[in-house]
């Protein structure tokens, strides 16, 4: 049965109750999904699955942790494979990359197409770089994320498209613990 990653947005930020790992995992395995486990407290649920339908399975998360929780929490599934690519992608120069004071990558529903890859051009800053590829945005800021002026509230609001973040780091440990190796993409 293959392993599927969740990240979650909306869990333990903005004000919403905070939700414990196992809670979380419990409410996966109530929809039938298989050695669920979490990675760090900030959403990010690995297990296993045989559905095929990946969006379907998104709606249904979706819909069992509004109900349960009382607030929408977007939930974007990638596949191993998926994720092996996204640390294997360089949408910057490594050394850029080496420099930067955070290298964040947002897990979005659909591509942004033309039209939304301009608009999160013009958030470009002499701090901040942003590159899109398939349904990731990489965000690469020179100083600290709290230096700059990108949010992902600005991003969602300017893009009218939901989107959850995480430090390249993270991806890169949760890589490592599931054994998944850098892929080309």
């Amino acid at each position: 049965m293959p392993r599927l990653i969740a990240f979650l947005r909306a869990i333990n930020v903005g004000g919403h109750h905070s939700v414990t790992m196992e809670e979380l995992r419990g409410h996966f395995e109530a929809l039938g999904l298989k050695q669920v486990e979490s990675f760090i407290a900030s959403g990010n649920l690995i297990f296993a699955s045989s559905v095929r339908d990946a969006s379907a399975l998104e709606r249904k998360i979706e819909a069992r942790l509004e109900a349960s929780l009382g607030y929408e929490v977007r939930t974007f599934l990638r596949t191993e494979a998926e994720v092996a690519s996204i640390i294997g992608y360089q949408p910057f120069p490594a050394v850029r990359q080496r420099a930067a004071g955070a290298f964040c990558v947002g897990f979005l529903s659909q591509p942004l197409g033309a039209a939304g890859t301009k608009a999160l051009m013009a958030f470009k800053t002499g701090i901040d770089d942003f590159h899109a590829h398939g349904r990731e945005v990489y965000w690469l800021c020179q100083k600290k994320q709290s230096e700059s002026t990108f949010s992902n509230a600005l991003f969602e609001r300017a893009l009218k498209q939901r989107a959850t973040w995480r430090g390249m780091n993270t991806i890169v440990r949760l890589a490592a613990k599931y054994g998944l190796s850098p892929a080309p993409a």
